[in-house]
């Protein structure tokens, strides 16, 4: 329980990102309807936003099942570089790692993998993520750290969560964020104030 609520937590505000701000918006034209704006904030997430929680989540999974229950240091070693090798060659990127603004560390995750330990449920999908991260490093020769998402999706699927339900979580920490962006809009709106600037910046091309 520890170790989910820390998950929610960590996944349930990214500042004005493009779904927060769809629901300011559409909380500018329908302010009286709540549930309208957070369902707008909702729908935008995806695989750019949220979805890489429920995508790290199925690849850590897909990476396991191969290795019918082995989880030594060494077997997920091995494991990870072969994973993190053929996502190279095919051109693919390493689900979980990277973040647009945390270059060297994402706060959030050596914070999970604490609490994770001192709970007593660090498990073979978070400690697979870092050697995956550390695999990644070694073939591609480029740090990349592991972001909240990633360790969020293996966080939820070492707690025993269907990799296909860890989205829906992300979702419902995310709404909580949404509503805490609505009550700012009531007090200080944001919406109307972008639209004018848009608009007036907007040219029309024939």
């Amino acid at each position: 329980a520890r170790l989910f609520d820390a998950v929610l937590v960590s996944l349930t505000d990214h500042g004005l990102t493009p779904t927060v701000l769809a629901a300011r918006l559409t909380h500018t034209g329908a302010p009286e309807s709540l549930q309208a704006a957070v369902a707008a904030g909702l729908l935008g997430a995806g695989s750019v936003f949220l979805g890489p929680t429920g995508d790290t989540a199925q690849f850590l999974r897909d990476v396991l099942a191969k290795l019918d229950g082995e989880d030594s240091d060494e077997a997920l070693r091995d494991a990870a570089a072969a994973a993190v090798r053929a996502l190279h060659e095919s051109g693919r990127r390493v689900p979980g790692l990277g973040h647009p603004i945390h270059k060297e560390l994402d706060p959030r995750v050596p914070r999970l993998y604490e609490i994770a330990t001192e709970a007593g449920v660090l498990g073979p999908h978070m400690r697979l993520l870092e050697a995956v991260r550390a695999a990644n490093e070694e073939l591609g020769g480029r740090r990349l750290p592991i972001n909240g998402a990633g360790a969020a999706g293996a966080a939820l699927a070492d707690l025993g969560l269907p990799p296909d339900l860890a989205r829906g979580f992300a979702l419902l920490a995310r709404t909580a964020g949404l509503v805490g962006h609505l009550a700012e809009e009531a007090e200080q709106p944001l919406g109307m104030p972008l639209y004018r600037e848009i608009d007036e910046r907007m040219v029309y091309e024939p």
